[in-house]
């Protein structure tokens, strides 16, 4: 995603007012660009399905449609800015791997913040695809943006309601999910062994049966995961 790309946008919310604050938010924020404001839910779903949006302003509780099941049916088409009055949401929608969770009433401040995580995802996604060949990440953890670099990465390991990114002298615990970071990271480096964790495969110090060893740290490989594990290390088992 380069620096003049405009992020597509779409408002859904039951609550007209709701839409047009948004809305209004969305259209005096350069480099963002308002698609979509509608209180049908499913009108929002359609044009996602047919590839109109970068990012959606979703609320939770909607009648025809949840969000937690809007979520589900797009599986990841584009990214999700949950908006909502329950915070008691905010876990579930982590599940997710939404960008940002905004509670009503939004302020502008709160929701420009939100669009620059949004911008920083789609940038790193698009390096990903276009490239492949990214050095380092920007990680969000103990209340600083940390810049890492890739080679510094040990192993990313999914706990319950955070993920720790385990380097050789610290462990940094961020609030992205495993999944995340396997689109984010280059294959060519970094793999799914288990649906607990990603390895940097050049910081393997040996395999022993079903386990890998890193940093004296044994780790399993998991069956769904194992042939392709062992595929891209150019090992026949």
């Amino acid at each position: 995603m380069n620096a003049q790309a405009v992020i597509r946008c779409i408002v859904t919310d039951d609550e007209p007012l709701a839409v047009n604050l948004l809305a209004d938010y969305v259209n005096k924020t350069p480099g963002f660009e308002l698609i979509l404001k509608t209180t049908n839910v499913l009108d929002a779903l359609d044009a996602v399905q047919q590839g109109r949006a970068d990012l959606v302003f979703l609320d939770i509780q909607m009648p025809e449609l949840t969000g937690i099941q809007f979520m589900k049916i797009i599986r990841g088409a584009c990214k999700i800015i949950i908006t909502t009055a329950y915070p008691e949401y905010a876990l579930q929608g982590y599940e997710f791997d939404v960008v940002d969770y905004l509670l009503k009433p939004v302020t502008y401040e709160r929701f420009v913040a939100a669009t620059q995580k949004a911008i920083a995802r789609l940038e790193n996604k698009s390096a990903v695809v276009a490239t492949n060949t990214i050095k380092h990440i920007f990680v969000k953890a103990d209340y600083k943006i940390r810049k890492i670099d890739l080679n510094d990465i040990l192993y990313i390991e999914a706990l319950r309601d955070y993920t720790a990114i385990h380097l050789l002298n610290e462990k940094l615990l961020s609030l992205e999910s495993l999944r995340n970071y396997e689109s984010l990271l280059p294959e060519t480096q970094f793999v799914r062994i288990h649906k607990s964790y990603i390895i940097n495969t050049s910081k393997i110090s040996f395999i022993e049966r079903s386990k890998v060893i890193i940093n004296k740290e044994y780790l399993p490989v998991g069956e769904t995961y194992r042939k392709h594990f062992f595929s891209l290390i150019g090992v026949d088992k």
